[in-house]
This record gives C-alpha cells, sequence and structure tokens, in this order.
C-alpha cells in the first residue's frame, strides 16, 4: 500500500468503526459484508485500502484484542463499554500493536478524535483513558 496521508487515515478509522459497529447487528460474515459496505458507503481508494486492513487486522485479532482492552478497563465490566467505543478502542489498540509505524500517541488521539465525532466527550474521556493504560503494555 502506497503512503497514505493523515486525512485519508482519519477517514478510513471511520469507515473501519462503522462497518465494524454495523457488524455487530448483522452476524454475517464479515468478508461477505465488505462489498455492500462499500456501495452504501463510496469511499476513496486510499481510504478504503487502509480500512480494510484495519478491519482485516480487527476481525483476524478481535479476541486477542478485547483480552487486552477488558484487561485495562478499571471500575468497568466488559460488558458495559458501549459498542462504538469497543470498535474504536478496537481498531486503536490494533493500529497500536500491529499498525506499521503508527505511533501510540497518535492512534489515541485519532481513537479520542472519532469517537468524539459518534458519541460524547465523556465517551471520549474513556476511550484516552483505556488507550492510555494500554499503550505502555
Amino acid at each position: 500500500m502506497s503512503a497514505v496521508s493523515p486525512k485519508a487515515r482519519r477517514a478510513a478509522r471511520e469507515r473501519a468503526m462503522q462497518f465494524l459497529f454495523g457488524l455487530e447487528f448483522t452476524g454475517y460474515p464479515w468478508q461477505d459484508s465488505l462489498a455492500s459496505f462499500w456501495e452504501n458507503n463510496p469511499s476513496r481508494p486510499p481510504v478504503r485500502e487502509y480500512a480494510e486492513l484495519l478491519i482485516m487486522g480487527v476481525m483476524e485479532r478481535t479476541a486477542e484484542l478485547d483480552t487486552e482492552i477488558d484487561g485495562a478497563l478499571d471500575r468497568w465490566t466488559p460488558e458495559r463499554v458501549g459498542r462504538i467505543e469497543r470498535n474504536v478502542l478496537r481498531v486503536a489498540l490494533f493500529e497500536m500493536r500491529h499498525g506499521n509505524g503508527v505511533p501510540a500517541g497518535v492512534a489515541i488521539n485519532e481513537a479520542i478524535e472519532v469517537v468524539r465525532q459518534f458519541t460524547t466527550d465523556e465517551s471520549a474521556a474513556f476511550v484516552n483513558a483505556v488507550l492510555d493504560r494500554l499503550k505502555d503494555k
């Protein structure tokens, strides 16, 4: 994959979260759902390529990512974490652990901005706190 601009990466993170969030309601195999998602959410090739990298990475490592996330929750049960927040955390943690040079600080800041766009400032603070606990592990 060629270099992807920061703006395209932000859009890709948003698309990845939207796809992962929607997938939780359908129960369909994720590979079978991508084409339909892109038909309904057209995106430029760099956005689509990076989003698919994130989606594939999260889907292949969901159990591993969730175990790490659940271990970083402070006074929260895993069931209490909202679906948007959970998927933003998964994407950010995937980037932190497997993101081809994406610095942890960038992944955290991007996650805060994405979650803020779809939820509340309180959710952004929650995501920040969880990812901050995970960044040095």
